[in-house]
């Protein structure tokens, strides 16, 4: 129990939970409070990731989004309050999750991710979480990541639906997947077709797991695999690739 002396009094009764679980431990509470995630996107997708990683105590956790909070965003963008109508995104997100949890230290980029800036952003963690609403930003995550070699789930909703898949360096990409970006380009978005709220948390919850898993080096990731869920039908089917 060597590792315990790492942590404060307070944080071992934070993370008791998973301190005593099996697979997990004080060692992998330690692995866990020593990495480093960027999130980019703050909204539905990144608002259960970025709450879950912070519980857990990912030590760094980085937000990229240059949006603002708007009022029809909250319906589910629960990382966001009435309050924090009008202000940017990252500082909203970064002000909920520093009330969580004092401990995880939060870098804020008030910006979207650009071919300009995303290897300057991305190369610093150890672990990337796509939760954008563009085609363009999955295509580019993927794009940098795989040229870095950095491990990284993505994920996207729209309506009843969700679907996400992760990727380490020898696993199947996005691109792999849906190779073709141009024939995404006529999708349309959940700002025009909607979105039942509960089902980005569905699928952002499944990412802030398989950050946490591939941080411990535990359980078997969605590597090679597109997992959909539809909340109508409250059904997950996983699809290897």
């Amino acid at each position: 129990m060597e590792e315990k002396v790492k942590f404060s009094d307070e944080e071992v009764r934070r993370y008791l939970r998973h301190i005593d679980l099996e697979g997990v431990g004080p060692s992998g509470q330690k692995r866990i409070k020593e990495a480093s995630i960027c999130v980019v996107g703050a909204g539905g997708l990144g608002s259960p990731v970025l709450l879950y990683l912070a519980a857990a105590g990912i030590g760094r956790i980085g937000i990229v989004d240059g949006d603002n909070v708007d009022l029809s965003n909250l319906q589910r963008q629960v990382i966001h309050t009435t309050a924090s109508v009008g202000t940017p995104k990252t500082e909203s997100a970064k002000r909920c999750i520093e009330e969580l949890n004092p401990h995880v230290k939060v870098d804020i980029y008030n910006a979207f991710l650009t071919q300009e800036n995303a290897e300057e952003i991305l190369a610093s963690y150890d672990f990337v979480v796509e939760a954008t609403d563009h085609f363009e930003s999955k295509y580019l995550i993927n794009d940098v990541c795989t040229k870095l070699g950095k491990p990284f789930s993505i994920g996207g909703v729209q309506q009843f639906r969700g679907q996400t898949m992760t990727w380490v360096p020898g696993a199947r990409t996005y691109r792999d997947v849906f190779p073709d970006a141009e024939d995404n380009a006529g999708c349309q978005s959940c700002a025009v077709l909607g979105i039942l709220g509960v089902v980005p948390g569905v699928i952002g919850t499944i990412q802030a797991t398989e950050a946490i898993k591939y941080i411990l080096g535990i359980g078997q990731l969605l590597t090679d695999r597109l997992l959909i869920f539809d909340a109508k039908s409250m059904s997950f089917n996983v699809l290897n690739v």
